[in-house]
């Protein structure tokens, strides 16, 4: 992908070139692949920088899905407690991770280009069946810890079972192999950016218009110190602005319904060439309950998520 940096003085903005920018991160592929990522970018800008993994309370309890873990945060906490510990500068999270408030103290400096955001059903060869919804067969077991996936898959498919599935994507996959689902479903940005081999597989990948993400799917964040002012400088220079227009509008749509990461809603939102803002929303009360989903449009962001949570409330 191609992205615009703007002209960089590390001298203006007080940083010494001998100094490396530390990386908390998590230990997991993906998550590698996302610091790693984020390394390249800050070296095009003249900057080294180094990883220290941290392990979550999300990485710790694998027995648990995600709705069951308590509280906001549980892949992020651990980092964010490094950050205001000076042990890291720099902390990069899957932004449909991030609570919507930060803690006293850091505040998100930059967001990513966005990945594919969309959701893909990865379905053994054996399971598929093309005259039912989706492709794979009646009955069938399918994998996920996500209250928002499994909400929007029983509304679409009421005949399926759904089991909860935990660890790392290639972890999954061969979860998937070893027979213990039918199907399951994953991001699409975590597939395309570890470059999975699906061979094995039949993927169906969604529509997020139809079957809608969650909020800032596909993005990375950029998370600093708000007094550390020498490397938020820096790590503005990898801000896409575009893609922070729209997943504001989502965002503020989960911060409205007070939820986190483990809420069953889907918000994804579209900025068209003309400017006008588009956004498809889905929410349930409770993982097993209705879905109710609207779609709205509007040419300025003001009052937009207000009025997309007052139309899920409403009727």
């Amino acid at each position: 992908m191609r992205l615009t940096f703007y002209p960089l003085s590390l001298q203006e903005n007080n940083w010494n070139v001998e100094q490396k920018v530390i990386i908390g991160t998590r230990g997991s592929k993906l998550a590698l692949w996302q610091a790693e990522y984020t390394q390249q970018l800050l070296k095009a800008q003249g900057v080294d920088s180094e990883l220290k993994i941290i392990k979550t309370k999300g990485d710790k309890i694998q027995h648990l899905s995600f709705d069951k873990i308590e509280g906001k945060g549980f892949f992020t906490k651990e980092i964010e407690t490094a950050l205001l510990a000076g042990e890291v500068d720099l902390a990069v999270h899957s932004m449909k991770d991030m609570p919507t408030t930060q803690p006293d103290g850091l505040v998100l400096t930059a967001v990513s280009y966005r990945e594919d955001p969309a959701d893909w059903l990865v379905i053994r060869k054996s399971a598929v069946d093309k005259d039912q919804l989706f492709n794979f067969k009646q009955g069938a077991i399918v994998g996920t810890s996500s209250a928002r996936r499994k909400a929007q898959m029983l509304d679409f498919r009421p005949d399926i079972t759904l089991n909860d599935i935990r660890g790392n994507v290639p972890t999954r996959l061969q979860k998937l192999r070893e027979e213990q689902f039918d199907a399951i479903l994953l991001a699409a940005a975590g597939l395309t950016r570890l470059e999975m081999d699906l061979s094995d597989f039949v993927v169906n990948k969604f529509n997020p218009k139809e079957f809608v993400p969650a909020p800032a799917q596909g993005v990375l964040c950029y998370q600093t110190k708000t007094d550390d002012l020498a490397t938020r400088r820096i790590v503005k220079q990898l801000h896409q602005p575009e893609v922070s227009r729209v997943t504001n509008v989502e965002r503020k749509v989960l911060k409205l319904l007070d939820g986190g990461c483990h809420m069953p809603l889907g918000a994804y939102c579209q900025r068209d060439a003309a400017g006008n803002y588009h956004v498809w929303a889905a929410h349930a009360p409770t993982w097993d309950g209705a879905v109710k989903r609207v779609k709205l449009s509007s040419s300025t962001q003001f009052e937009l998520a207000e009025q997309v949570v007052q139309a899920l409330k409403d009727g």
